[in-house]
């Protein structure tokens, strides 16, 4: 059973014209930046591994919450947009970039690599992070009580969940067999990930079969090396690189008919099966409201390290029946959304 069963109603939002220009485009040279924080309008840098247009309803929850604490987007506070679009590799640059261009704050989410740039772009600069993996281990914060540092944020504590989801897939396919996993040897949090998977196929007595991908050319191939061991399901870790192939990743499990899990709610919505993990707009609330508390003093240092409190299960009972999967009552009442 689930430690949070909790109903969630969620709305679609798009993506404001003024999100892609400030993504794009320069902003004002530095001295007018100066000017508009000396008169009261903060220029705050947001940093994300994602895509405007995949985060809108996680970045339209970040709004919400700085706009309840008087903090208007145009207003009274001026954010600059920075999207890596599922390129790593960009991140450092973008990160240079809004520190050259003179932010008060940095917000870092879309994965551990964005924090990690920001943290190497500066020292002093605040910055506040949403990300999946322990940020201890990933060498962000000293503690999670006290961080210590320029840097706190929301650990959506994602990759601890993998136990949890293996749990759920074998609720949904009970049968014995392999189950098969793609992991992202790479990811900062994997070890983690690993770990929780191997304790938690040794609680249900169930044999797991690990695939490594950390390239999109790999994918295809390790869905055929799980088929041609007779996985009887897929679960596939949480990470925003697989995230991002979740097109290529769906596609597979569909070509295949295999039963998968995902950590994000994105898959089930795009024709997973299932998805389990924290509700990514409520972390991002939460990361809004520590931007308002450090705008009105507060330091990083001082803010704990906030752990989720809305987690999502999402069932695509359509993909169920393509795969001519019976999904229990019992599941289906603790589904937060069911896709009909």
């Amino acid at each position: 059973m689930l430690d949070h069963p909790i109903r969630i109603k969620f709305r679609g939002t798009s993506v404001r014209r003024r999100e892609f220009i400030a993504g794009s485009c320069a902003s004002a040279a530095w001295p007018l930046v100066a000017h508009a924080q000396q008169s009261g309008r903060p220029l705050i840098g947001f940093l994300s591994g994602r895509s405007p247009i995949e985060s809108s309803s996680s970045n339209a929850a970040f709004k919400d919450a700085l706009n309840a604490a008087g903090y208007i987007d145009g207003q009274n506070l001026a954010i600059e947009y920075r999207w890596a679009e599922g390129h790593p590799d960009r991140l450092p640059s973008l990160a240079e970039d809004l520190v050259r261009r003179g932010v008060v704050l940095v917000v870092a989410v879309g994965g551990t690599e964005p924090a990690r740039a920001a943290a190497a772009a500066t020292s002093t600069i605040p910055i506040v992070f949403v990300s999946a993996a322990d940020p201890v281990k990933a060498g962000l914060v000293s503690s999670l009580n006290r961080p210590g540092g320029n840097v706190t944020g929301v650990s959506s504590i994602g990759s601890a969940l993998e136990a949890k989801r293996l749990g759920l897939l074998h609720q949904l396919v009970p049968k014995p067999g392999l189950i098969g996993v793609i992991l992202n040897p790479e990811y900062p949090a994997a070890e983690v990930e690993l770990r929780g998977l191997q304790e938690g196929a040794a609680e249900l007595k169930q044999q797991i079969q690990v695939v490594n991908v950390s390239k999109e050319q790999e994918l295809e191939p390790a869905f055929a090396t799980l088929v041609q061991s007779n996985a009887v399901s897929i679960l596939v870790a949480t990470d925003v690189f697989l995230l991002n192939q979740r097109a290529q990743v769906i596609a597979l499990a569909e070509r295949h008919a295999i039963p998968t899990i995902y950590g994000f709610r994105e898959f089930a919505l795009d024709g997973g099966l299932i998805s389990y993990g924290p509700s990514l707009p409520n972390a991002y609330r939460q990361a809004g409201d520590y931007v308002a508390r450090i705008l009105k003093g507060d330091k990083p240092a001082d803010l704990p390290i906030l752990q989720p409190t809305k987690f999502e299960l999402l069932i695509n009972l359509r993909t169920a029946k393509l795969l001519a999967l019976d999904v229990s009552p019992n599941l289906l009442a603790i589904a937060d959304e069911v896709i009909e």
